[in-house]
């Protein structure tokens, strides 16, 4: 009787464990995990804002090298931008940042209101987007709002842009203005 008592006592532990385990597992908050180089991800919104701050400076001054640095590069890489994307980081910089520099006069980029989130070697930042030209063929000025998206993965002991999203729009005013004056 003892035997079938502690025959049916383990295997119920058993049970309970098959069936706890996997849900307390589940209820861990997800681990960092270092990179390769044995790196924690560092959980540091100041600097997800400096690399940001260096992409608006390579936007405005016509300048790839802010987006060589600071950008991952790898088969599949999309930057999307209102209803168009760049693949790869050759093409966002040969097809977009260099020409829209050359068509544009006194480019303003500002990202504001960035809210940085991190979750395991991955972070994201959204911030509301404007942008201020001057249309080098018309002399036709320029005005935008909007959105801008950033996803990072933490690679080889630094924060590397991996995915970029942009969607803007005429700004309200400057639509009613343009209205008033046809």
């Amino acid at each position: 009787m003892k035997k079938t008592f502690t025959i049916l006592t383990a295997l119920t532990c058993l049970f309970v464990l098959a069936t706890v385990a996997p849900w307390a597992h589940a209820q861990e908050p997800m681990q960092e995990h270092p990179d390769a180089h044995g790196q924690e991800p560092a959980h540091d919104e100041a600097l997800i804002r400096a690399i940001i701050a260096d992409v608006e400076a390579g936007w405005e001054n016509t300048d790839g090298a802010p987006f060589e640095h600071h950008y991952l590069d790898f088969e599949g890489a999309r930057c999307v931008e209102s209803g168009r994307q760049n693949e790869g980081l050759r093409d966002l910089i040969d097809h977009h940042v260099v020409p829209e520099g050359e068509s544009l006069f006194r480019l303003e980029l500002d990202i504001t209101n960035i809210e940085v989130n991190f979750e395991a070697g991955f972070a994201w930042a959204i911030g509301d987007v404007e942008v201020k030209a001057t249309i080098a063929s018309s002399a036709a000025a320029l005005h935008r709002r909007g959105y801008e998206t950033f996803l990072f993965r933490w690679i080889e002991g630094a924060w590397r842009v991996i995915h970029t999203h942009s969607s803007t729009r005429p700004f309200v005013t400057d639509l009613v203005n343009s209205e008033k004056r046809q």
